[in-house]
């Protein structure tokens, strides 16, 4: 007797999600989710202040450094100095120098158009 696996989808909205996130991992085979939410927010606020990002997501210098550096597009100080996915750029804020400003790439623009398309239509 057949014991077919249940995969009845019962949640379009979900599934557009699912298949959205789908697309980020398979960008970067391990981004961690703490990355994908500072890549969704330099997304929602493109152009803004590194500081920002710690204090409206309540992460420390530290772990929002490391997140940018996954995202960006250069290579991060991380422990095993993999370069990042080139989504990001980051730059100094010519007004304060001592802010980082981040915007999304073309590249990040491309994949945000995607990820867009796939939940929205």
């Amino acid at each position: 007797m057949a014991d077919p696996l249940k995969r009845l989808q019962t949640d379009d909205a979900l599934a557009s999600l699912l298949t959205a996130w789908e697309l980020l991992r398979t960008s970067h085979r391990e981004i961690p989710a703490q990355a994908v939410t500072v890549l969704l927010y330099i997304a929602s606020h493109n152009r803004c202040h590194k500081q920002a990002i710690e204090e409206d997501l309540g992460l420390t210098t530290a772990s929002c450094s490391r997140m940018i550096d996954t995202v960006s597009d250069g290579a991060g100080r991380s422990r095993v100095q993999t370069p990042g996915l080139g989504l990001v750029t980051k730059y100094s804020d010519e007004g304060n120098g001592r802010r980082i400003l981040l915007k999304l790439t073309p590249k990040g623009e491309e994949l945000i158009h995607q990820i867009k398309t796939i939940i929205y239509g």
